[in-house]
């Protein structure tokens, strides 16, 4: 009897700065790509907002984690459902912000993450995203030896190192760039995640955000910040990784591009 092929699968992070405004890029992006996961970030919708018939549509089931104005977490699945099973980083009961949404989904466990900014640092914003990144690694510990392949993809908002930012000098107070947080980064890579686009493009620049002033995008003054991190039954079939910058082309878009990584499961 032959062997089946391995399946390969495309899986993406996006952080839509807005799902309402950014909904036709989303489409657009879904139609053209077609990844089999995507995590988004920044929904700035709560549930009855989420456009969860319009991507049923175009073929993607979801789950979403929602906030009115801030934040907010999704998981899309092409022509399957996610299987929800956590909603919210473990670790604190206080913490009401939406921003880590987790399920299985492709025979797959995926974590979609939106890491607090911290700006402006120091202070409480910049101590929460310290203590939720300590959080996070605590989780991500229990995740990254499983036997099954896992992925945490999301808006980390960590720039890892000189080489992901245009001119690090003009960063250097901002809390994506502190060396706590690089820091905290490298400390969750230790458990054993592979950071897909880094391990596919080796040291070369390649960004995946760049902001609305002084036409950064189209100079390519842009950070990197959204990554796709991969447990080692995972990273055992990667395959490749990018940035779909022309979605960042379009107009009025988010301030992201789509990223992604293409891996072979394991049979």
């Amino acid at each position: 009897m032959p062997r089946r092929k391995p399946r390969v699968l495309k899986l993406a992070t996006y952080n839509v700065n807005g799902i309402g405004p950014r909904l036709p890029h989303l489409l657009a992006w879904l139609e053209r790509e077609q990844p089999d996961v995507v995590a988004l970030q920044e929904l700035k919708a709560r549930g009855e907002a989420f456009p969860a018939a319009e991507l049923e549509a175009a073929g993607y089931c979801a789950i979403w984690h929602g906030e009115h104005r801030w934040n907010g977490v999704a998981l899309l699945g092409r022509g399957a459902r996610p299987v929800e099973s956590r909603r919210g980083l473990p670790g604190d009961r206080d913490d009401h912000q939406s921003r880590y949404i987790e399920a299985a989904v492709h025979g797959m466990v995926v974590g979609a993450l939106y890491l607090p900014n911290g700006n402006p640092q120091p202070g409480p914003k910049f101590d929460y995203k310290l203590k939720w990144m300590a959080r996070l690694a605590r989780h991500a510990a229990t995740l990254v030896e499983l036997p099954h392949p896992v992925a945490l993809l999301g808006d980390f908002n960590v720039i890892p190192s000189d080489e992901d930012v245009y001119d690090p000098k003009s960063w250097k107070r901002d809390a994506l760039i502190q060396p706590e947080v690089r820091q905290a980064y490298a400390k969750l890579l230790a458990q054993g995640w592979t950071d897909a686009l880094r391990q596919v493009h080796g040291q070369a620049r390649i960004y995946t955000f760049w902001d609305y002033f002084r036409q950064h995008f189209e100079r390519d003054r842009g950070l990197r910040i959204d990554h796709l991190l991969l447990n080692p039954v995972l990273a055992a079939g990667l395959e490749d990784a990018g940035v779909d910058r022309w979605v960042r082309a379009l107009e009025k878009p988010s301030d992201h591009a789509p990223t992604w990584v293409t891996v072979k499961l394991p049979r």
